[in-house]
């Protein structure tokens, strides 16, 4: 194929270079669709995205490709994508009303799985990525650190791992393809290619963490489209950055003292709070007694597992298979995507997550909201390894230009409209 082909392909662009809408574009909210393994890497495989411009390196084999079924078309018989299940939990989500969300559904975008990174990806050093009731409980243990929000004074100078970054073209980026307003990707399209033949190209990555990731590129590559995103699992995100598959992560990454343990952090982001998410007609009322016997579901790795573990309220959020290969992963899952899944089929009955993320998910399902009031103050910030502080400097220099204008652009753009009411990004802090 050739070089111009390959890239349209993995870009998402149409044969004349345009990205689909326009580069500021916000595209239609999918529709999510009950169905399983609603985000890749479960297995803790990390496939790759490679941003405008990006090639994969030459004289490697070309990846296998990764089939990862985003949302499943439901047909009107039922059958196919969990259909029957789904219109079960339907009638019970209210009647009339229910049929008007099952429709919405069954119009779900289909999202398209990345290929995966193989040997063919930059990794290893050198090459790839740079070696309400009762009292609501705290995201980060006071006890093991004092300020895990404060971070390292920005920096421009290049250190060591800034350096070879530089020196490989490329910054690889830990982010997210599956939770819409963060980290998605837009709708495929059809076109037409050079050579005649008909192909389906992915959509883009979009979203606030794209944007600042994009950023941050540019910052150190002097292009934004210099860049390699891999969607990572919420449960890889420090294996991600340890192993040394990733340089950054930018995916709603909450700091707390536990994690400072295990990565470096940047200055916050963005401020959110944990909350919970139920069915409309569901007599959960938020994070208190009305979760007693409740089934709820988290994403392993998460705050919100953290915080269940803390205070659960007699809610069920624990797996409790025989420990066997086969177990299902109902109710502490890879992805806090795949809870929404759990939720439209009935086999949960409550998720727990950040608001920003959950606001997000009720904005794409007329059939479930948020319920109380966020019970945490949580921050996200950009994660590096241990040890690379010119990186985390730099990031921190680069946050400190993204709030003076671009964090409002991109707050308007992808969070205003289900998020609104924040009149800025939190201060940074110092050490």
């Amino acid at each position: 194929m050739p070089d111009d082909v390959e890239q349209k392909v993995e870009t998402g662009r149409v044969p004349d270079g345009t990205p689909q809408g326009g580069a500021d574009a916000r595209p239609p909210r999918p529709r999510r669709v009950a169905g399983r393994g609603a985000e890749s890497g479960a297995d803790g495989g990390v496939p790759a995205y490679t941003g405008a411009g990006e090639a994969e390196p030459a004289g490697e084999p070309d990846p296998e490709p990764v089939t990862v079924t985003m949302t499943a078309p439901v047909r009107a018989d039922g059958r196919g994508g969990g259909g029957r299940r789904l219109a079960r939990r339907l009638r019970g989500w209210g009647g009339v009303a229910s049929m008007g969300v099952a429709c919405a559904l069954t119009a779900s975008l289909a999202l398209v799985a990345l290929p995966h990174a193989g040997s063919g990806a930059p990794h290893g050093p050198g090459q790839g990525a740079v070696a309400g009731a009762g009292t609501p409980p705290r995201a980060a243990d006071a006890d093991s650190c004092r300020d895990p929000e404060a971070s390292l004074s920005p920096s421009s100078v290049d250190g060591p791992s800034v350096t070879l970054i530089k020196a490989r073209g490329k910054l690889v980026v830990g982010v997210d393809q599956s939770s819409y307003n963060w980290g998605f990707r837009t709708p495929p399209t059809v076109a037409r290619q050079p050579d005649g033949a008909i192909r389906e190209i992915p959509g883009e990555l979009r979203g606030f963490d794209i944007d600042l990731a994009r950023a941050i590129a540019k910052d150190i590559l002097g292009d934004e489209d210099k860049i390699v995103f891999r969607t990572i699992p919420t449960n890889q995100r420090i294996a991600a950055l340890e192993s040394g598959k990733v340089d950054l992560v930018v995916r709603t990454m909450t700091i707390n003292c536990k994690r400072a343990e295990q990565v470096a952090f940047s200055t916050a982001y963005f401020q959110a709070g944990q909350q919970v998410l139920a069915p409309k007609s569901s007599l959960i009322t938020g994070y208190d007694h009305s979760l007693a016997g409740k089934r709820v579901c988290t994403a392993e790795g998460s705050t919100a597992y953290e915080v269940l573990d803390e205070q659960s309220f007699g809610a069920v959020y624990q797996d409790k298979g025989d420990g066997t290969k086969g177990d299902p992963d109902l109710l502490t899952v890879p992805n806090q995507l795949d809870c929404l899944a759990r939720l439209q089929l009935g086999e949960v009955d409550a998720v727990v997550t950040d608001n920003a993320l959950a606001a997000g998910q009720a904005a794409q399902d007329p059939a479930v909201e948020l319920k109380g009031k966020p019970f945490t103050t949580e921050y996200y910030g950009v994660a590096a390894k241990l040890g690379n502080d010119d990186l985390v400097r730099r990031v921190n220099q680069v946050l400190v230009q993204f709030r003076q204008g671009p964090w409002q652009k991109a707050y308007e753009t992808w969070l205003k409209a289900d998020l609104p009411g924040i009149s800025g990004p939190p201060a940074p802090k110092y050490k």
